[in-house]
């Protein structure tokens, strides 16, 4: 089953020194090439900041397009991975493993297929 994983930050937080943030890198790296090689990790990546993101309705038939963020939150989702394992127990350890799961939160949420999709 496929899920994918979220990782929610406060993105107007203070960020972290150089050396922590050069660390952090190369340990989300270090995650990202072993669960890519295990085959667990099928793609995902960073996401740019909320304040960046258009929001896009569309309302008897017209489009409505607004600035980002969304949510009235200081939390944004900053980044993704859609992953493939057995079950949710599985995908849980395997988000809880990710190295920002100690710093930001981990959205673990299973992927439905479209029917009809292949």
């Amino acid at each position: 089953m496929k899920y994918m994983l979220m990782f929610w930050d406060n993105e107007y937080a203070e960020s972290c020194p150089d050396e922590e943030e050069t660390v952090s890198v190369a340990a989300i790296r270090s995650w990202v090439d072993e669960m890519t090689e295990r085959g667990i990790r099928l793609h995902g990546g960073p996401l740019s900041y909320a304040t960046e993101a258009a929001i896009v309705r569309v309302r008897d038939g017209e489009t409505l397009v607004s600035d980002g963020p969304y949510a009235e939150t200081k939390e944004q989702v900053g980044g993704y991975d859609v992953i493939e394992c057995a079950d949710l127990e599985t995908a849980i350890e395997v988000a809880a493993a990710h190295p920002l799961a100690s710093t930001a939160t981990v959205e673990v949420r299973p992927l439905e297929d479209l029917p009809g999709a292949q």
